[in-house]
């Protein structure tokens, strides 16, 4: 069924890239994908399937919201939630069998208190903050954060993580983060702590650190195929696993002088056919490209014109044999890509790919 628009999804692309990063960091360390945000705007209950053919036994993510979607989704994986909690929301941790992240003592006594009514043990992760200056515990505090919550009976310390903040940019201060993570570590291995899991790569730190691996990483944008910076070498085979495409609905000739959309922002500086495409910035079409950006017809490359309305754009066809029900590629991955797209716009591609709306049908193929 074709719809006006839509976000076609190549499952095969995702399934080669998970492959690639088992590849890349090798059988010592579990890959844990990071399917936040409805992996990135791609739809994370529909990679289900693929994740249980590769093999992958964790799975991440950043709210207790998104993890409860997926276990009513049918996920049986570990699901381990990364931002930090509020106490009224361990009542669903322990519900859903969920595993947090953790940095807040109140917590991890509340964690335990609701564990020992159950009867069960529940496992945590606990963050260092070694640079990233969100959450976590400082290298100063982590044993005595530790020690607090090896007294209570009903909570397993599992994992250990931390976040690298400036992978892409600073390797100088990327090795004082990974210094100050195995410095925690040891400090706790040395005071009798163990853990199963002990991580902080993701996507830039699997790609550009050697000694960063530990024994678990966390991909998540290069799970979709695209590289977390330009500044990076991307030394794996990723397939970018995503393209959107709508169509044309209407099509017109206008005159010298014609004002197009909003504002007034496009002037037909002569005779042109203009065509409207049925996306705007409801759908995740930024106003960045308001008279900045293009798109692709019939394999030729059609401007952008005019101010982004909330569900339609136009763009200027003069030349190119367009008709009505066209397809049109906001990006192909060819001739137009989210990373042109990105700069055009003065962010990063994963806004651009996590900025596509619910409005917007995905189609897996």
């Amino acid at each position: 069924m074709e719809f006006k628009s839509y976000l076609e999804v190549n499952l095969s692309n995702i399934e080669n890239n998970i492959k690639q990063i088992k590849r890349k960091v090798g059988s010592n360390a579990t890959v844990a994908p990071v399917i936040k945000a409805n992996a990135y705007g791609i739809g994370a209950c529909e990679l289900k399937s693929i994740l249980e053919k590769l093999d992958i036994k964790i799975v991440i993510v950043a709210t207790i919201e998104e993890a409860i979607k997926l276990r009513k989704k049918g996920y049986k994986q570990e699901i381990i939630t990364l931002n930090e909690l509020l106490p009224y929301e361990v009542e669903k941790i322990v519900k859903y069998n969920i595993v947090p992240g953790v940095s807040d003592i109140n917590v991890v006594y509340k964690l335990n208190e609701i564990s020992k009514k159950q009867n069960i043990i529940s496992s945590i992760h606990i963050e260092v903050d070694t640079g990233m200056g969100r959450v976590g515990k400082s290298y100063e505090e982590i044993l005595d954060f530790a020690i607090e919550i090896s007294k209570l009976k009903n909570i397993k310390i599992e994992g250990i993580y931390t976040h690298f903040s400036s992978v892409d940019e600073n390797m100088e201060y990327t090795q004082m983060q990974i210094e100050k993570f195995n410095k925690s570590v040891e400090l706790l291995e040395q005071n009798g702590f163990k853990f199963k899991y002990i991580h902080a790569s993701a996507s830039s730190g699997i790609l550009n650190i050697k000694n960063a691996k530990y024994n678990m990483v966390r991909p998540g944008i290069i799970v979709y195929g695209y590289m977390p910076s330009e500044n990076l070498k991307n030394d794996i085979e990723l397939k970018p696993s995503t393209k959107l495409i709508s169509h044309i609905v209407f099509l017109k000739e206008v005159e010298k002088g014609t004002a197009i959309g909003y504002s007034r922002k496009y002037i037909a500086p002569d005779k042109r056919k203009i065509a409207t495409i049925p996306l705007g910035y409801a759908d995740g079409i930024r106003r960045n490209l308001s008279n900045n950006g293009n798109v692709i017809i019939n394999g030729k490359c059609a401007p952008i014109v005019g101010n982004i309305c909330m569900d339609n754009f136009m763009v200027d066809v003069t030349g190119i044999d367009a008709k009505v029900g066209d397809k049109v590629y906001i990006w192909d991955n060819e001739n137009i890509t989210i990373e042109d797209i990105a700069k055009r716009c003065n962010t990063i591609n994963y806004e651009i790919l996590c900025g596509i709306s619910e409005r917007v049908k995905r189609v897996y193929k």
